[in-house]
C-alpha cells in the first residue's frame, strides 16, 4: 500500500520512483513577481524554491534555522550588520540562524533557496510572503 499523497501527489510519485526532473530555468520562466518564493520540490521536510529578486528585502533574522542562498543568475548582496557578502552566479552563502540580514539585488537576480517547510521568509509568520508550489 502506498502512503497517502501530499498536496501535489509527490509522495506517491516518490514511492513509485517516478519523480520528474525539475528544470529550474523552466520554473523561473513561469512567473515575473519579485520576492515571492516558488516551491519546485521538497525533501526531508525542506522546501526547494526558486525566487526572482530585485531591490531591497527587509532586514530580518530566522531564530531557528540557517538561511541558504544560491545565486543562479545575477548578483546578490547580503547585508549583515557588520559587513556585506557579495554573490554572483554559482555562489552559495548560508546566513547562520539568528543573524540579522537583508538581501539586496540592483538588477533582477534568480536564486535557489532551501529551507524547512514552515520557515517564513521574513522570519515572522505575520509579515511573510506565502509560499506557492509551481
Amino acid at each position: 500500500m502506498l502512503p497517502v499523497d501530499d498536496d501535489d501527489g509527490r509522495l506517491a510519485q516518490r514511492e513509485r520512483n517516478t519523480m520528474p526532473v525539475v528544470n529550474l530555468d523552466q520554473k523561473l520562466a513561469t512567473f515575473t513577481e519579485h520576492w515571492s518564493p516558488k516551491v519546485v520540490e521538497s525533501f526531508n521536510g525542506h522546501d526547494i524554491m526558486v525566487v526572482k529578486v530585485q531591490g531591497e528585502f527587509v532586514w530580518h533574522a530566522h531564530a531557528n534555522t540557517d538561511d541558504l542562498f544560491l545565486v543562479l543568475k545575477g548578483r546578490l548582496t547580503i547585508q549583515l550588520r557588520d559587513r556585506d557578502v557579495d554573490l554572483g552566479p554559482g555562489d552559495l552563502y548560508v546566513v547562520p540562524k539568528g543573524v540579522e540580514h537583508r538581501p539586496v539585488a540592483e538588477q533582477e537576480t534568480h536564486l535557489l533557496l532551501i529551507e524547512p517547510h514552515d520557515t517564513p521568509n521574513t522570519g515572522d509568520p505575520a509579515t511573510a510572503t506565502a509560499k506557492e508550489a509551481i
